[in-house]
């Protein structure tokens, strides 16, 4: 199986999407009206309106040209929206292929971590957007305005048409044999600022043995040769911006020239003034504008989309045979609960993304979580987990799907009612200004005294709060720790009334000892449970697992998941051996 080069993964990605370019170019046709209309409409005003002493004529024409006008500032923001349906899922599928590369690259027997991946996949990522974005508006743009205005001078006259043609497909000319050379000098760039990122990263890496060894000289001088490398590249690059003035100057200023200097004898030949400022506004505000937007934006952001996106083919390839999917198997589902009770929690093809044309976090998600349930949520950062917590807790609506909690519906639920429901506590805990009795009956108001300090007892903050100086000492949030802060919430949590707790990385700023104690104590609270789980130890605890990681959610048990879930055995600690190591073993038992 070939790779796929950039032509072909950029053409591959188009016909993915066709009808979300032939909306693009739909708008794009109404947007170009007037630039097809504006030469016409102002040599009809001229001359059958304000030489002919017809003013209200001359204006009706500047009317019909505002209108049109109108109509394609209008279409303007109906691209912008087709534009996204086409590039958002282009960057996602890139992104996906890094992923995938430096993945397979640093798990196979043998390799290693590629430092350059986090290069490609944030920066050169979105250069990749932008600039794929930018591409499709400038050839775009180019086809149809200038298209437009070709048509308009073909209607005003052909030989007017034929004048300003030439010069422009010269300067084109000049442009397409200069790009294979400027294609050259951006790689040469891309590649220089990857060397000197990979050069600077080993540097830090191990600047320890650099001054063991006492080659703090070498290690600079050689980042010092990558710096000055990248900043010739650079030079080299923007000395082609010389190419790009002359083909400008060819094909967008000469057809003016021309025109102008043939004035006399167009007009000889039977050509109105009107004609000659109406061929003179096609060139000025058609052709000219059109070829400038082309030749920066291809020789700028196509430049840089090219190179970038070629860099990145290199070290992932795109084959062409199809991917085959990565087995999935989903855990059986326990039973839910006594029959006629209502489930704690109840999702239903539930889906989320961060907007419209994004990549869905939650696809066509469902989960039945019991009364009584303890659920740990793991996962690899940006997998969805905070994501799903949120969705539970109702504070993001879904796009597709329902999510109920005790039987209620959380889309139809008042924000008090959905406050006797659940409670969220989030990584980041909020504590105010206050006594420690009032921050702990916040979510419970009528708890007595004895019931605040049999809770601090049960979830070992019984410390703190003697530091503190007791129930009604005064708490400053800016003197307590993160732990501190997260150890209060906790308290809080657990005496609300609320019969579902989500935990959102709520104890990771706690240490091993103490997040157990505050979760056995959740554990044994009356309701369920759900944590977003940071540690192992802490999923350990639980029930059952959900395991997030970008593919299909995959539930069970821990056995079911080492046997099922390589995301799980790696978190775990454990690729190869579906046991559970003594450690794991001890930490469930904890």
């Amino acid at each position: 199986m070939s790779r796929l080069s950039v032509r072909r993964v950029t053409w591959r990605a188009l016909r993915a999407r066709r009808s979300a370019l032939a909306r693009l170019c739909g708008w794009s046709l109404v947007e170009s009206l007037p630039a097809l209309l504006a030469g016409l409409l102002v040599a009809r005003a001229v001359d059958e309106g304000f030489l002919a002493g017809r003013l209200l004529n001359g204006l009706a024409w500047l009317g019909a040209l505002a209108v049109a006008v109108l109509v394609g500032a209008a279409a303007t923001g109906r691209t912008y929206r087709s534009l996204g349906a086409v590039v958002e899922p282009f960057r996602d599928d890139v992104a996906a292929q890094v992923v995938r590369g430096a993945l397979r690259e640093a798990t196979r027997a043998g390799g290693r971590p590629d430092s350059a991946a986090v290069t490609r996949l944030t920066h050169q990522m979105e250069i990749i957007r932008d600039t794929f974005a930018g591409l499709l508006m400038v050839t775009r743009g180019f086809l149809f305005s200038a298209g437009a205005a070709l048509l308009g001078l073909l209607a005003l006259a052909p030989v007017v048409a034929a004048l300003a043609a030439a010069p422009l497909v010269a300067g084109l000319a000049v442009f397409l044999a200069a790009l294979p050379s400027m294609v050259a000098h951006q790689r040469a760039y891309v590649r220089a600022g990857e060397r000197l990122g990979q050069s600077a990263a080993a540097a830090l890496a191990g600047h320890r043995d650099v001054l063991a060894c006492g080659a703090q000289a070498r290690v600079t001088a050689d980042v010092e040769r990558r710096v000055s490398a990248q900043a010739a590249a650079e030079r080299t690059l923007a000395r082609m911006a010389a190419i790009r003035s002359l083909s400008l100057g060819i094909g967008g200023w000469l057809p003016l020239v021309v025109l102008l200097v043939a004035a006399p004898w167009l007009v000889e030949r039977g050509l109105t003034a009107g004609a000659v400022l109406g061929a003179l506004i096609y060139v000025s505000t058609g052709l000219q504008p059109a070829l400038h937007t082309l030749v920066q934006g291809l020789g700028g952001g196509g430049l840089r989309y090219a190179v970038t996106l070629e860099n990145i083919l290199r070290a992932y390839p795109v084959t062409d045979g199809p991917r085959p999917p990565a087995p999935i198997t989903r855990a059986p589902h326990p039973p839910t609960g006594p029959v006629g009770r209502s489930p704690a929690v109840e999702v239903r093809e539930l889906t989320f993304g961060y907007g419209p044309r994004a990549r869905p976090v939650l696809r066509n998600f469902s989960l039945t979580l019991a009364e009584g349930e303890h659920l740990a949520v793991v996962g690899p950062s940006g997998a969805g987990k905070s994501t799903l917590a949120a969705l539970l807790a109702g504070l993001v609506p879904p796009q597709t799907g329902t999510v109920h909690l005790a039987g209620a519906a959380v889309a139809d639920a008042e924000p008090s009612a959905l406050g006797g429901l659940r409670v969220l506590v989030p990584q980041e805990a909020y504590v105010f200004t206050g006594s420690l009795a009032d921050n702990l009956r916040y979510l419970r108001p009528d708890a007595d005294d004895n019931t605040l300090e049999a809770t601090l007892d049960a979830l070992g903050a019984r410390p703190l709060a003697t530091r503190l100086g007791g129930l009604a000492a005064p708490v400053v949030p800016a003197l307590l720790s993160t732990g501190e802060r997260q150890l209060i919430a906790a308290v809080r949590a657990w005496l609300a009334p609320a019969p579902l707790v989500i935990l959102d990385e709520a104890t990771c700023h706690l240490d091993p000892t103490a997040e157990a104690t505050v979760e056995d104590a959740f554990a044994r609270r009356p309701g369920s449970l759900v944590v977003i789980a940071h540690r192992i130890s802490s999923a350990l605890r639980a029930d059952r697992m959900l395991v997030l990681d970008g593919d299909e959610p995959v539930l069970g048990t821990h056995r079911e998941l080492m046997a099922h879930s390589a995301t799980y055995r790696m978190l775990v600690g454990c690729w190869d051996d579906p046991g559970v190591p003594s450690w794991a073993a001890s930490a469930r038992r904890g």
